[in-house]
């Protein structure tokens, strides 16, 4: 089960997601509370390059702040709405995570792997588990929207995905992680993905 915790606002929340052995953070770059500058955003990853992926999270984001994230800093990866990357020039080398919000309409293109998410991101509001669960048997679905440690098992259950994603599920105040919590959800996803593999076996 591939994890990811997003929305990094201070060094505790990295430490807190790289104790529990995640596999990638976030940084917002969007309008949020979790929002950062760029170099804000290099200074908290310092001690995370090469343990987690580290991923640009964006919305609609213009030219001049891709390139100002690339210089300052230098993520994994870049997160953004699917239709976001048309227009972009992007390195060869950055990873892409690109966000469905919806099912591909007819004659588009499914990405290999995406991140599928409600509405607005951010929100805690859940994903269409059922739309989620058809779009997982196509590609490498990493579910986000509305997710905690209270209903990750089953979301993994209803889903199958190939990972999950949270952000305001393991906050103690909105923009605010919980150590405890991040590691609650991290355990939860877990033995959930451990029951299935079991089930399966």
């Amino acid at each position: 089960m591939w994890l990811k915790i997003c929305g990094m606002t201070d060094p505790d929340a990295v430490a807190a997601a790289l104790a529990a052995r995640v596999d990638a953070i976030g940084f917002v770059f969007s309008p949020s509370v979790r929002q950062l500058e760029p170099l804000q955003a290099a200074r908290l990853a310092a001690g995370a390059r090469d343990r987690a992926a580290l991923v640009a999270v964006t919305l609609h984001p213009q030219q001049q702040l891709i390139d100002q994230i690339m210089r300052e800093f230098r993520p994994d990866a870049l997160q953004a709405d699917l239709s976001d990357f048309d227009g972009l020039r992007l390195p060869d080398t950055l990873g892409r995570l690109p966000v469905l919000r919806a099912a591909v309409g007819a004659g588009g293109a499914q990405p290999p792997r995406f991140l599928f998410e409600g509405a607005r991101s951010g929100s805690g509001v859940a994903a269409d588990w059922d739309t989620a669960a058809r779009l997982a048997g196509a590609g490498e679905l990493i579910l986000a929207g509305g997710l905690n440690a209270h209903n990750v098992a089953a979301a993994i259950r209803a889903v199958r995905p190939y990972g999950v994603d949270v952000s305001s599920g393991v906050e103690a105040a909105p923009g605010c992680k919980s150590a405890h919590k991040i590691a609650e959800f991290v355990e939860a996803a877990r033995a959930a993905a451990k029951g299935m593999a079991n089930d399966a076996n």
